[in-house]
């Protein structure tokens, strides 16, 4: 009788992805982590802190990173998509579509001369835009694999046919414009899904002023701004004069809990603004915060306590009330309009910056993914899964795990990878 595959296909680089490899590899698995980014990390990466006990996000990832790294029984392909599964439980091909990094993995030692002889500049999708990087570039400081890559729609030896500085100042000899797309073919006997979340685009309702107003952000972009790693250095400043943001208006249920949009809570937004408002309290004892709620949803462990901490100690206010609109003053200044809910009374509010707690999301490839996975959505394209083994998606074998189940935050996030793993184990080794 032929021996089953002994190997699981995980897919999605993030915070659950990762755990669910590490799981399955200490069991003695092989693991097959798939990453469409240039190196893992995912969301968790471009977060400054975790609630509710405000560690430094990267302090607990990055170990988690160089373990997936340097396992002996995980392969990490990154810059890499998954394009047909068949088979069955116990028993799957997959075919893989490998990108191009034009960077020899093994010759490239992340040194960066060839990033600062880089001509090109455009806008870098990790820090959600807010500042530019080069056309050969490190997806971000701490990322895993740490190598460059090469970003084939801006490259100008790649779009033009001219330039390839980099290569001349290359003096590891790692680039390698002569790399092509590949295919290639796994065996494995599961499946996890840990494909994380998007943010909602708020530009679609134009009461926010998402796009209009230089000082209205969403909360992925206030992270960004407020990490040592960021592009301010973690200086808190608003986007239109670089001037420190003193009165911020954190508004929640942006795209959830609406009906024209996202009917669904995110979960995690309550505690996400709490602790943007700590922080910022913490970068300057200046800061007032107002977090405009419609209900608090506060129902972790600790939770309760966070909020009350917010309050005592970092004189976050929190008003429960619908915000309206905002529009902004001659200086720029976003004004928050809004009505409490308790009072029934109109009020207004001028801020030097408003945070936008957008929904969380599906990844805007999922329906693709879930296609070629042969599994179903539900009504929200998150992955449908058994009411009974909650981490089971409708085809057996694959598995799923994180927000591209439903949002959740990064404990839970874990603790359900580690499900995950246990469930594809048990799978692969009946």
């Amino acid at each position: 009788m032929e021996e089953k595959p002994k190997a699981v296909l995980v897919i999605g680089g993030g915070i659950a992805g990762i755990q669910a490899a590490l799981d399955l590899g200490d069991m003695g698995m092989k693991v097959h982590l798939v990453e469409r980014k240039p190196s893992i990390g995912g969301r968790m990466a471009q977060l400054d802190k975790t609630f509710p006990t405000n560690d430094c996000s990267i302090c607990i990832l990055a170990p988690k990173l160089a373990d997936c790294f340097r396992h002996p029984n995980i392969t990490l392909h990154t810059l890499s998509e998954v394009k047909n599964v068949t088979g069955q439980m116990g028993d799957f091909s997959v075919k893989l579509l490998e990108y191009a990094r034009f960077v020899d993995e093994e010759k490239c030692v992340n040194c960066g001369d060839c990033v600062a002889k880089c001509p090109v500049k455009v806008p870098d999708e990790f820090d959600m835009e807010l500042r530019k990087r080069e056309a050969i570039y490190p997806y971000y400081l701490q990322g895993v694999p740490a190598v460059m890559t090469i970003d084939r729609e801006n490259c100008l030896y790649l779009t033009r046919g001219v330039c390839r500085i980099c290569e001349k100042f290359c003096t590891s000899e790692a680039i390698d414009f002569e790399q092509k797309d590949a295919d290639a073919m796994l065996n494995v006997g599961a499946i996890i899904v840990a494909t994380g979340f998007d943010p909602y685009d708020p530009s679609g309702i134009p009461q926010y002023g998402y796009k209009r107003y230089r000082n209205v952000i969403i909360s992925l972009e206030y992270e960004r701004l407020i990490c040592a790693s960021g592009p301010t250095g973690g200086h808190l400043t608003r986007p239109s004069d670089n001037r420190p943001a003193e009165r911020i208006a954190f508004v929640q249920c942006v795209g959830s809990r609406d009906f024209k949009n996202n009917p669904y809570c995110s979960s995690v937004c309550c505690m996400h603004a709490t602790k943007e408002a700590m922080l910022a309290r913490e970068h300057n004892p200046k800061v007032k915060s107002c977090i405009f709620y419609i209900d608090l949803r506060a129902a972790g462990k600790g939770f309760q306590e966070y909020v009350a901490r917010g309050e005592q100690e970092y004189n976050i206010s929190y008003i429960r009330g619908r915000v309206a609109k905002i529009t902004e003053d001659r200086d720029e200044n976003p004004i928050v309009w809004y009505e409490e809910t308790q009072s029934s009374k109109t009020n207004k509010m001028t801020v030097d910056l408003a945070v936008l707690a957008t929904s969380l999301m599906p990844r805007r490839d999922v329906k693709e993914l879930a296609k070629v996975l042969g599994v179903e959505l539900d009504e929200y394209n998150f992955f449908k899964t058994d009411p009974l083994n909650p981490l089971d998606t409708t085809r057996p074998g694959i598995f799923v795990c994180g927000c591209c189940r439903e949002p959740t935050d990064i404990p839970e996030s874990v603790a359900q990878a580690s499900g995950a793993a246990e469930r594809a184990a048990e799978t692969v080794m009946r």
